[in-house]
């Protein structure tokens, strides 16, 4: 029976090896199924309850779909997983984006297409921007546009979240769960989904001094102590008729003796506030502007691909306040070209004054993150980026750039089309980007451009 009135049932559809599993045990939250890089491990139905930020769910592992004689233990593998198709309400069908697509997974897209219930495409084993060619190659199975996701090292599940929202919130589910205070605390009512803003930064930058002001009551414990928010904590606020899900986070500190890695952040709930966030405020101390880690947590902000606001705090403090606002967009620009032209907003939270300007700050780059460009419009831009600086001609054969096309937003992403793209040095496309950025005022997101050769799928096609 599909999923009961107060919970949504998911399958998890696929070939073999593509990940099933792995994404299974990490929305289940343990290992309850068996991973193992032969295909083929998998043969049963495995059901969990799931849960993805604030959502949860009941979640269904099949065996990988596979062509099979009649009678056959791998053909009724596959009976196995048309029941699970049949008793889901939402199938996630799954394909190895490393590998790109395969005739098998055009076939049974087909067949997903006939049922008639919602799929959400998923590209997994993209991890590191691995995968791109068979990401672009998943939007001619006309299931929609696919997600870029890493069941193994959890990247991308901010947008897994996003397609299965809507669907929880039909069936009626849209609990909070117990251990991620961050997360979604109420279901949304259909009526309006919230804008997901985190306040993020190093210990005692005044990230709940700031929520407090922001939102005109004591909500937050706050204090002159380091450390004091032990946990991400999320607030609703309507600000100006528009709803926000506000996350205040912990102090993002290295532990003792680390000096590289991210990931050993002390509070991770921070991190996986960033990834379930669309827009973040990275909190700064203006009597020390601009540190190391500041400039870590950016750097995972926009290898995330959200959109960034650059807050600095105690900014009462600040004697000289033109010189320091010139140095500090400065360094903004040298240290962090990847998000080049984010806004900075100088603020007291203590006294309040300039706390007026950080919303209208977020909210643009808010429309910014979101925003489509014609493929039209793409392509007229390009030809004069061409005629401009055309690209190189490694061994004397130029570099030929055909098409371009917006694959995506939130953050905008492009496919650039041409032959011998792996030729095309990255100062090249870093001219592209900035060009992208000045032309349509992209200031402030993470901009991609994906290289891909062969035909453009979207000639002919309206933009």
């Amino acid at each position: 029976m599909p999923g009961s009135p107060m919970t949504l049932t998911v399958a998890i559809i696929g070939r073999p090896n593509v990940g099933k599993s792995t994404l299974f045990n990490r929305l289940a939250g343990r290992q309850l199924a068996l991973v193992d890089d032969r295909p083929g491990v998998t043969r049963d139905r495995r059901e969990g309850d799931a849960r993805i930020g604030g959502l949860r769910f009941r979640i269904i592992d099949t065996a990988g779909l596979d062509e099979a004689a009649a009678g056959s233990l791998e053909e009724r593998m596959r009976r196995q997983t048309e029941a699970a198709i049949e008793a889901a309400d939402v199938s996630l069908f799954m394909i190895d984006a490393r590998a790109g697509l395969t005739p098998m997974d055009q076939h049974f897209a087909s067949l997903l297409r006939k049922r008639g219930k919602p799929v959400i495409l998923i590209a997994n084993k993209a991890e590191g921007g691995a995968g791109q060619a068979g990401l672009l190659e998943a939007y001619s199975l006309g299931l929609g546009e696919p997600i870029a996701l890493s069941a193994a090292h959890g990247e991308g599940l901010g947008d897994l979240h996003d397609a299965l929202e809507p669907c929880v919130a039909l069936a009626g589910e849209a609990d909070i769960a117990d251990e991620l205070p961050e997360m979604d605390e109420d279901a949304d009512d259909g009526v309006e989904r919230p804008l997901r803003l985190a306040i993020v930064g190093r210990p005692n930058a005044g990230k709940s001094t700031l929520i407090n002001a922001l939102i005109g009551e004591e909500r937050l414990l706050t204090g002159p102590e380091a450390g004091i928010t032990r946990d991400a904590i999320s607030i609703d606020w309507d600000y100006k008729g528009k709803a926000i899900k506000l996350w205040d986070t912990a102090g993002m500190r290295r532990r003792a003796r680390v000096t590289e890695k991210l990931e050993k952040l002390s509070v991770a709930d921070g991190l996986r506030a960033v990834k379930f966030a669309e827009v973040v405020v990275l909190l700064i101390d203006a009597t020390q502007p601009l540190e190391r880690q500041d400039l870590t947590i950016a750097d995972f902000v926009a290898r995330e691909g959200r959109a960034l606001v650059l807050a600095v705090n105690k900014w009462d403090m600040v004697k000289d306040k033109a010189a320091a606002l010139k140095e500090l967009k400065l360094e903004a620009e040298r240290l962090l070209p990847q998000l080049s032209g984010m806004p900075v907003v100088t603020l007291s939270a203590l006294t309040g004054k300039g706390i007026e300007r950080l919303m209208p700050a977020v909210m643009e780059v808010y429309e910014i993150w979101n925003a489509r460009i014609s493929t039209a419009e793409l392509n007229r831009w390009l030809a004069e980026q061409v005629e401009r600086h055309p690209p190189p001609a490694p061994s004397g054969r130029r570099i030929r750039l055909k098409y371009m096309t917006q694959a995506r937003s939130r953050p905008p992403t492009f496919a650039l089309f041409g032959n011998q793209l792996s030729e095309l040095p990255e100062a090249y496309i870093r001219y592209l980007i900035n060009g992208l950025r000045m032309d349509f005022g992209l200031a402030g997101v993470p901009l991609r451009i994906h290289r891909r050769g062969g035909k453009n799928p979207y000639e002919g096609k309206s933009g």
